[in-house]
């Protein structure tokens, strides 16, 4: 069952996107990147994550500075490997990448 409140939070996070994700959804809307419909701010399960193309089951996940630190970290892989326990590879980027 999708959670409302979470929806509706994507839903912010979509107007207010950083300077980062606004460069690359410009690469990857509109099926722009491999014919791939990527959707951005997508819910999955209790996260939301930053990019999600469901055809393929892969996220891209931009992460900024606040990613170093440990208690970061620490959510960040157990985010990821239950991403990955539900059949999605996460690919992680570092914001300068980009």
């Amino acid at each position: 069952m999708r959670n409302p409140k979470k929806i509706q939070f994507a839903r912010a996070l979509r107007k207010h996107q950083t300077d980062t994700e606004a460069k690359l959804w410009h690469y990857l809307r509109n099926r722009s990147f491999g014919g791939l419909k990527f959707r951005r701010q997508y819910v999955v399960g209790p996260y939301i994550t930053d990019f999600c193309c469901v055809e393929k089951r892969l996220m891209i996940e931009l992460d900024g500075g606040q990613h170093t630190e440990p208690r970061h970290e620490k959510y960040d892989a157990r985010r990821t490997e239950s991403l990955r326990k539900e059949g999605y590879k996460v690919l992680r980027f570092w914001d300068h990448e980009v």
